[in-house]
């Protein structure tokens, strides 16, 4: 029986490589959205002359945003295969200036960079105010808000579960 279970643990651990499978997934989206941010950015460049300041205002906050969707994908990609798949091996290129990035310090990232991103889109449509009726703006306004509230109680509650760990230890 005991070998046996050794057996279901061992493919139970072993079936952490399939995340593998995501993990390159995602480093190709990761390739697919640079050009999109390299066609976006070519677009801003040729009109640079030709937008007002609130087009050019617009046009950067979407390069903004698309470094920060790409820069979350790469925090998930790096910190997930780390925490769950493989820790890297010491090399030239070290992933040490990430940081330790546990599962929960990691949810905190991403719950910020959403923030981070909602905020932009938030911005980008206030800016463009006139283009939306007021129950659009006012729902825009909700979503943004209930990422803010989440992302608030996701650290008050990994603070709450941090000094509950320094308590027992």
């Amino acid at each position: 029986m005991k070998s046996l279970e050794l057996l279901v643990e061992r493919i139970i651990l072993s079936s952490r490589w399939l995340l593998l499978i995501f993990y390159l997934g995602l480093a190709a989206s990761l390739a697919v959205y640079a050009v999109s941010f390299a066609y976006k950015f070519c677009k801003v460049a040729i009109n640079v002359l030709v937008y007002d300041e609130a087009d050019m205002i617009l046009a950067i906050l979407g390069l903004i945003d698309a470094a920060l969707v790409a820069s979350l994908i790469v925090m998930v990609m790096i910190s997930g295969y780390e925490n769950f798949v493989s820790r890297f091996d010491e090399a030239e290129d070290e992933v040490s200036f990430l940081g330790k990035l546990d599962s929960g310090s990691l949810k905190i990232k991403v719950a910020s960079s959403i923030v981070a991103i909602s905020s932009i889109h938030l911005l980008q449509i206030f800016l463009n105010a006139t283009q939306y009726d007021n129950a659009k703006l006012m729902w825009f306004t909700i979503i943004h808000l209930a990422f803010v509230i989440s992302a608030v109680l996701l650290g008050l509650l990994e603070r709450i579960m941090a000094k509950s760990k320094a308590k027992d230890a």
